[in-house]
């Protein structure tokens, strides 16, 4: 993607791609709570004629670049062009558009929220190599319909009510966008496992079940997935309440800079692990389980074509 190319992307359908939807619209402005902190009364603006964005709070407003540059901490033009190229492939397919909405109207019309069951939310779980039982357990399923057409997703809570959605063809978010946080019951535990996505968090619980299928432990820590690297900050503060955490971050330099925020906040009071190392060579956690499970598949296929009691077998 280039910088004219980015610059094309509506600033309104940027930060829907990312779980951010109006309070108001006065003439051409849409007026939303700020992505760069928490508040009651909205103070960040998007003029949809010229897209561009200010936020009074800062004092500071621009592009889309400069809005990304500010979401994502950095002013590498390429890094930031990357994690916008990443972010809004998922919005279009789907045409989840301000222009065709007004702001009085919700962006998820007619939403349903039921038990995942979908034979094709299922498929697609399989393909991805989360085991189906466990993704009924953490996730939900949700049915609504935008610009007038029906769709369905997997829909996983968050902390506010929101929702992460996501399906085969893209993904994005029932607002508020906020963190989940998965406490177990009982006294409190000493330890928190984070992850950027619900995917992650998914690939996590099924590599420790085939781990360890009598027992694999899944209560012995909470679990906190941030649902975008631009919500860590939002994570700091009930972090804190931990001896030690492990983080699950993408293996790109925005997993990176999020585990460097979380070090910089607690690393002289609190034991920080990068476990990244676990998936070394893969871009994050299921990345690696698909591997993992499509090295399985090949090598069940060998034992099954080539019996290792006839000449020329081979024993796994």
């Amino acid at each position: 993607m280039t910088t004219e190319e980015a610059k094309k992307i509506r600033i309104a359908d940027y930060l829907h791609s990312l779980g951010y939807s109006p309070v108001k619209q006065q003439g051409v402005n849409l007026w939303y709570k700020s992505p760069f902190r928490e508040e009651n009364e909205p103070s960040f603006k998007v003029n949809t004629e010229r897209e561009q964005w200010f936020d009074f709070g800062l004092g500071k407003g621009g592009n889309i670049i400069a809005l990304a540059a500010h979401l994502y901490a950095t002013e590498s033009v390429p890094y930031i062009l990357k994690r916008i190229e990443e972010q809004t492939p998922h919005v279009r397919p789907v045409s989840f558009s301000f222009r065709r909405q007004s702001a009085t109207e919700p962006s998820f019309q007619k939403l349903d929220i039921v038990q995942l069951s979908s034979p094709a939310l299922l498929s697609y779980l399989q393909e991805r190599g989360i085991n189906t039982a466990l993704a009924k357990r953490e996730c939900r399923e949700a049915h609504f319909t935008n610009n007038g057409k029906r769709y369905f997703a997997i829909a996983f809570p968050n902390i506010s009510g929101g929702y992460e959605i996501r399906n085969r063809y893209f993904k994005g978010c029932i607002a508020p966008k906020e963190i989940s946080h998965i406490r177990q019951s009982g006294e409190p535990r000493k330890a928190c496992y984070v992850f950027e996505g619900f995917m992650d968090y998914l690939s996590f619980l099924t590599l420790r079940l085939e781990s360890c299928p009598q027992f694999p432990d899944f209560d012995r820590q909470d679990y906190m997935v941030l649902n975008s690297v631009a919500n860590v900050s939002k994570a700091l503060y009930p972090l804190g309440s931990y001896e030690r955490i492990h983080c699950f971050l993408d293996n790109d330099r925005a997993g990176m800079e999020a585990l460097q925020q979380i070090r910089k906040e607690y690393d002289n009071t609190r034991h920080i692990r990068d476990a990244s190392h676990i998936y070394s060579g893969c871009k994050d956690l299921n990345e690696y389980l698909q591997k993992r499970t499509e090295t399985k598949k090949q090598a069940q296929s060998i034992k099954v074509k080539t019996p290792p009691n006839k000449p020329g077998g081979f024993r796994l």
